[in-house]
């Protein structure tokens, strides 16, 4: 089975051209010449991006995923190669209705029909690692509820080990031979990808990641996220409440409903930037497939977020250097954001300061040629990471996807309102962030944090000072001893004296309080 996949992906591979794509690249002059060499006789006319795509589409879901997974690597790749990559989209045939049924059964231990007082055979949606099938239950309550039932596509695991044993052989001879084999870091890239595909794998954490979301997005009443039912939740199957909607891309469809669009379009933003500067916990998979818009008259014009095998997490430090950036930027203070690639340690020692402030402003300054509306977040952090490559900076992974959702982000909205000023939306947030690391604020916000610590900790002070003192009065020297004790006796002495003068003066106003009273009445 493994040489028969073997040599369908070298077939696949030959019929695009993608041995002349990767020999070309090679330092070698005769392997150049040898990629030259096998252009003839083939139409190779078609863009390298786009033979890479329709090679990575044929040779089915899990040479998609990687492909979409490689296009958020702006920081590795070509501009040309990562946009035809991120047109990659999960088309994939959907698996019978019986193997849906089959694998619920065997996950429950349950027939379908006592589960469920009826459900969908015909699934409503199908990708490379799930399909989705509706159904309806009765609750604990005893109350009928439309749900989404989500199964995890068969024997996924088995494929998956399989075709990345091969991903990670091609990866292994590409990062010897090629001569951007080291730069782009192949088989890093593909460690990322198993990693992503092994948590998508697990259904059970998508669900957690939805709860988070939908906690955090409680109070905000901009985006509805669907409730797991946790009783009907495993690995290969998990069961959500039923959402309902427009899919966000029928624009028109929104209009005739009464959507505010270009409302939409700022609320969409709101959304992101609260995820990411206030929780630090954001869907990072936010295409247009994976969103709808609410027209129940309850929920009307609300956002609804789907499908969260992808999330991305951010540290207060992640939070400090993107915010800081983006101000920097559009400070056009160059050399701060250079003093911060330093400080975040991604930079080599050694790296001068002057010379990257200069490659920094080469890429950044035409954007000052253009309205603000017209300057695309996404593409100045993609500058940077490309900037960053000339100087072997390592960029962390949780902001390479952030970079790729605020580009999606980015083009939804201004798909949404051509008009739409992204920086006026997302400058509050910085601002507001920004004073709340300085501020009395997260004085308060630590040391509530921090009480809890200092509550455990403060019955054994006087036990951790009394060793403290026994231990260095040991290895004093006699005289060194006895100015220790006798400056202990005077300190003691002195806290008594104020102890007893305290509660003198306290008495003291007691016996006043009392005098008065009984003088007066």
């Amino acid at each position: 089975m493994r040489i028969t996949r073997a040599v369908t992906i070298v077939w696949v591979a030959l019929r695009h051209g993608l041995d002349e794509l990767v020999l070309t690249s090679f330092q070698h002059p005769g392997l150049r010449l040898l990629g030259r060499i096998a252009r003839i006789g083939r139409d190779l006319s078609a863009p390298r991006g786009q033979r890479l795509r329709e090679a990575l589409e044929q040779l089915g879901p899990i040479f998609v995923k990687f492909g979409q997974v490689l296009s958020t690597r702006r920081d590795l790749l070509p501009v040309d190669i990562a946009d035809e990559l991120a047109l990659l989209q999960d088309r994939v045939p959907p698996f019978p209705g019986e193997v849906a049924v089959a694998t619920i059964e065997r996950a429950f231990r349950k027939p379908v029909g006592e589960l469920f007082t009826h459900f969908e055979h015909e699934p409503v949606a199908s990708a490379s690692i799930a399909q989705v099938h509706f159904a309806t239950l009765v609750d604990k309550e005893g109350r009928e509820r439309d749900v989404a039932v989500k199964v995890l596509r068969p024997g996924m695991l088995k494929v998956i080990e399989q075709d990345l044993q091969l991903i990670r052989w091609m990866a292994g001879w590409i990062e010897r031979l090629s001569s951007d084999g080291k730069r782009l870091k192949p088989r890093e890239v593909v460690g990322e990808f198993d990693k992503y595909l092994h948590d998508e794998l697990d259904l059970v954490r998508e669900a957690a990641s939805a709860a988070q979301l939908r906690r955090n997005m409680a109070g905000l009443n901009l985006v509805l996220i669907p409730e797991m039912i946790w009783d009907l939740c495993r690995s290969e199957v998990i069961v959500m409440e039923r959402m309902s909607g427009i899919p966000i891309g029928q624009v028109e469809r929104l209009r005739e409903a009464g959507v505010d669009i270009p409302q939409l379009a700022r609320d969409g933003v709101t959304i992101f930037f609260t995820q990411v500067f206030r929780d630090g916990f954001f869907h990072a998979d936010m295409h247009p497939g994976n969103i709808m818009v609410s027209v129940d008259p309850n929920t009307f014009g609300r956002y609804i977020s789907l499908d969260f095998g992808i999330v991305g997490t951010l540290t207060e430090y992640d939070k400090e250097y993107l915010a800081q950036n983006f101000t920097a930027f559009f400070r056009r203070d160059y050399k701060r954001v250079a003093e911060l690639h330093v400080e975040s340690g991604w930079v080599p020692a050694g790296t001068r300061i002057d010379e990257l402030e200069s490659a920094i402003r080469s890429v950044c300054e035409p954007y000052f040629d253009r309205p603000l509306k017209d300057i695309s977040l996404g593409m100045v952090l993609m500058r940077l990471f490309q900037t960053s490559r000339r100087f072997n900076v390592e960029i962390q992974p949780q902001l390479v996807l952030l970079q790729k959702t605020l580009l999606n982000i980015e083009g939804l909205g201004r798909e949404l309102d051509p008009e739409l000023d992204l920086w006026s939306t997302a400058k509050p947030f910085l601002e507001r962030w920004m004073l709340d690391q300085v501020g009395p604020k997260r004085l308060w916000r630590e040391l509530r944090q921090q009480a809890p610590y200092y509550a455990r900790m403060l019955p054994d002070l006087p036990r951790l000072w009394h060793e403290y003192l026994r231990q260095h009065t040991r290895e004093a020297p006699d005289a060194e001893l006895r100015l220790l004790l006798a400056e202990q006796r005077r300190t003691n002495r002195l806290l008594q004296a104020l102890l007893y003068g305290a509660i003198g003066f306290v008495l003291g106003l007691i016996v006043m309080q009392i005098l008065v009273r009984v003088l007066l009445f």
